[in-house]
């Protein structure tokens, strides 16, 4: 049974909050047994087990001085809002190595959450020997409803997994993992609006996919509920909630300066917060956790 895990949602571009948090783990050497994210969380959780700490701002940051990833010029081209070969293939095989024989070699549970456009459902998905799959899981986990095509894992169409689980606190519960450390990237109190726009371009696009429209219909509704339970288990110390302490960035973001901020704004908030995480964990660093 695993007793210490991170739960990671997404968020487009809010994840460099994300990964400012990590990078300051990693670099107190805290590394947890049992990894879940989703979207944006599922691509800092590969970066956190293969052990690259500031792979993640490269990406995200420090490449949009080169040229942006993200634009309608994408969708238009691509049906895609972001440039995905960029990411989930140029980016780890050629230009921002991906460290697959860390990640491969890794103790850790790593799981990506996306969202089975046949079900509806979350699938949650683990890979530990092809690079391509992984990379196909993490391009599903990460492809949002409307602004992007569906992704094939193992032969099933499949989106976001914000769509199904944006923070799949049940999952780990449920996996036998104890302590949770949680790094959301809204402010405590935020609650998902249903869904209007996108729920009627969903029931135009979709429509040979029900249970997704289904999904995306109830979607705020489960998020909603997800953050009661989870401020719920925060308050009787249950699980420790990261979360950004500043107004939060767009999903869609490519201000450098922006982007740069909030990063830092993770980074630094993770080590005002780092005693009080690990004696949340009962970590010592000669023994890590289990």
């Amino acid at each position: 049974m695993k007793r210490a895990g991170m739960i990671l949602e997404g968020g487009g571009t809010r994840g460099v909050f994300t990964a400012g948090v990590l990078d300051y783990f990693m670099e107190q050497k805290l590394y947890l047994p049992y990894v879940i994210g989703v979207s944006a969380g599922a691509c800092n959780a590969v970066n956190y087990v293969s052990r690259q700490p500031g792979r993640m701002k490269t990406c995200t940051i420090d490449f949009l001085e080169a040229g942006s990833y993200v634009g309608l010029k994408y969708l238009l081209k691509n049906h895609s809002l972001f440039n995905m070969d960029l990411i989930f293939d140029v980016f780890p095989n050629k230009i921002i190595p991906f460290d697959y024989d860390t990640f491969f070699s890794s103790e850790q549970t790593c799981i990506l959450g996306a969202t089975n456009c046949l079900t509806g459902r979350a699938a949650y998905l683990t890979e530990k020997n092809e690079r391509i799959r992984l990379m196909n899981a993490c391009l599903a986990s990460s492809s949002l409803p409307i602004v992007s095509p569906m992704v094939e894992v193992d032969g099933i169409p499949m989106l976001d997994g914000g769509v199904a689980d944006s923070v799949p606190i049940q999952k780990a519960l449920h996996d036998g993992v104890k302590k949770n450390i949680v790094i959301l990237t809204r402010q405590l109190g935020y609650r998902k609006p249903p869904a209007k726009k996108s729920l009627r371009m969903a029931r135009i696009m979709y429509q040979k996919y029900p249970n997704l429209i289904r999904a995306i219909k109830n979607r705020a509704y489960y998020y909603n509920r997800t953050m009661e339970l989870l401020e719920d288990l925060e308050r009787r110390g249950h699980v420790l909630v990261l979360r950004p302490q500043v107004p939060v960035v767009k999903n869609t973001e490519d201000d450098v300066a922006v982007l740069t901020d909030f990063y830092n704004h993770g980074y630094e908030y993770a080590k005002d917060m780092f005693s009080r995480t690990i004696s949340f964990l009962g970590w010592e660093p000669e023994k890590g956790v289990s």
